[in-house]
Order: C-alpha cells, then structure tokens, then sequence
C-alpha cells in the first residue's frame, strides 16, 4: 500500500483528479446542481469535442511536437464537408459526412506531416503557418458564412441520443448525444494503439529522443507522417459531430480552442518536451479545463472571469511540465556524471 501512495503522489494524473474533485464538491456545496443528472450529462456533452481535440493534440506532444492548427483544421475539413453535401442536396445518413471529413482531414493532416516529418521543420512554426493558411482556404476560397442549414443526416445525428436525463428540482432536461459513443470508441482505439501497438510505443520513443528511435529501429519520418494523417482524421470527425449538435455550422466557433486543450493535456501530466504522459492524465486535464469552462456559473462567478481562472491553469500546467522536465535532464546528467567520474 505504501509503494502505491508514493507511485501516485509522483502521478499528475492524482493532483488534476484531487483539484477536479474538489471543484466539484465546492460547486455542489455553493449551488446543491452539479451532481443533478441533466448537469453531469451536459458536462459529458460538452466534453466531446473538446476530448477529440485533446486525443489528437496529445498524439502530437507525447511526439515531442506541438500542433496549433488542428481547430483550424477541423473547421475547413467539418466546413468544405458541410457545404459540398448542401451544394448536391444530399439527404442520406451522417456517414457520408464523415467518411467525407475523414477523406479531407487526411488530406489536411498529411500536409502537416509532409513538411514535419520529411521536411524536419519545427512542429509549432509549420502548424502556426498552416493554421493560417487553412483559415484562409475556408474564409477566403471557400467564402466561409454561417451555415443555418446543415444536411438532414447531421440533423438526425445530431438530435440522436443515448437517453434524456431530467433534473427533479428544476425539471430541465439533457440528452446525452449519440456522438459521445464515438468519442469513447476514439479514445479506446487510441490508448489501444499508444499502449500495445509499435506504432504507439515510437511515438513514445520519437518523443523521449528521436536519435534513440533511429537506433531503435523507428521508421521516424513515417511514423511522423501517418500520425498527423491520424490526426487530421480525429479533429475532422470533432468538426461534424459540433456543428450536427448545434444543428448549425459557424465557421469560427472552433478557433482559438487550441490553447485550452493543450493547457489541458500539459495539466494531465504531458511534457511539452514529449515522451512523457498519458491519454487518460489528457482527457483528465482537459475535462477539468471542460468543467471550469462551464460550471463557474453555477457559484456565483461571472463567466468574464472564466478567462483568470483558464490563465492560471496555463501558467500552473505549463511551470509543472517545465519544472519535471528540468528535474528529469538534471537527473540525467548526475547520473551521467556519475558513470564518467567512475
């Protein structure tokens, strides 16, 4: 018992999990709402997105990279989606939407990764500029507007749902989309991929040193290249899932969401260098951004406060990863110091 409290005081996955804890019961206490069921079910709700966000976002930093444009990404992929299948009046089921998003996410990915991967320029500096570029595609060629209409599939996705819970204080209600299904089939696939495929484990290792993952046999630039393809593919299937339960399409809603959801994943436990953390400590810290997001309201604070409390969450996740990424390289040069004074 010991040696399992000292394993997870060393875990940030424990402290997220005990501030997300806390949070919750001091909401409950202040507004007696947060356990209600139609709360809790839209927290799950709110968390889908935003958790498909986090599962590709995280693929990139456990690399030891950083993608920016993945919202950008997902708002051209979810939009030329929605407007294609408008333009030919298409009224079949989701699935060609997103087979269709699959198609152009994969198209979208594999130019993040072609220049990544095969072309070895900085991850943060070629998403920052294709981030740019995908939001000009949309905004510029595609002459992007709100689409008040979306394809009757999406419509009938959208209002699909797993079932309705009531609140018996208040009487609202909140349907549980059908979407949050495919949510956990992505992050079951993904942690099935990171943890027993050799795929998922040289992510790992291009992370931790990619000259360690050329020696150790990873076929770096490729892995590189079909991880972004990966990712491109997850944030396209976010991209219709928002706009089919919103019922509606808004070409910037997305944008701007990439700093939560990597302020998340740092906060689970990943380091910014890479090599080091976990798709559960990911989607923890991001359901904890999820719930700060959404329920300060429920105690008294004004959501124009939410951004302080966002900040600091940020600065916090970022200084952890930082301060255990200088404590690891620290330890690695006692002990190389060590070996050589021998």
């Amino acid at each position: 018992m010991p040696t399992i409290i000292k394993r997870l005081s060393r875990r940030n996955e424990t402290y997220v999990f005990i501030v997300l804890i806390g949070l919750c019961l001091l909401i409950e206490i202040r507004s007696g709402q947060f356990f209600s069921s139609n709360n809790l079910v839209d927290i799950s709700s709110a968390m889908i997105v935003p958790g498909l966000f986090a599962i590709g976002a995280f693929l990139v930093l456990i690399s030891g990279g950083i993608d920016v444009s993945f919202p950008a990404l997902a708002s051209l992929s979810a939009y030329a989606t929605t407007k294609l299948l408008l333009v030919i009046n298409y009224n079949g089921s989701i699935w060609a939407a997103i087979l269709l998003a699959l198609f152009i996410g994969a198209i979208l990915g594999a130019f993040n990764g072609l220049f990544i991967a095969f072309f070895n320029l900085p991850a943060l500096i070629v998403t920052l500029g294709t981030a740019s570029v995908f939001k000009g595609i949309m905004q510029g060629a595609l002459n992007s507007k709100q689409l008040t209409t979306i394809p009757a599939g999406m419509v009938e996705f959208g209002k699909k749902s797993l079932f309705i819970a009531t609140n018996s204080v208040s009487g609202l209600t909140s349907r549980m989309p059908f979407a949050f299904l495919f949510f956990l089939l992505v992050l079951a696939l993904t942690s099935f991929i990171l943890r027993y495929t050799m795929f998922g484990r040289g992510i790992y290792c291009i992370g931790g040193s990619e000259t360690s993952a050329i020696r150790a046999g990873v076929r770096v630039k490729r892995t590189k290249f079909i991880m972004y393809i990966l990712v491109g593919m997850i944030v396209s299937v976010a991209g219709i899932f928002r706009a089919s339960m919103m019922q509606q399409f808004h070409p910037t809603n997305m944008l701007g969401m990439e700093l939560n959801i990597i302020a998340g994943i740092v906060l689970g436990g990943t380091l910014l260098t890479g090599g080091k953390g976990t798709l559960f400590g990911a989607i923890l810290g991001t359901l904890l951004i999820v719930v700060v997001e959404n329920s300060l309201i429920l105690i008294g604070v004004p959501t124009t406060f939410k951004n302080i409390f966002i900040g600091s969450l940020i600065i916090i996740g970022t200084s952890v990863s930082i301060y255990q990424s200088t404590n690891m390289n620290g330890i690695g040069n006692k002990k190389f110091t060590k070996r050589n004074a021998v």
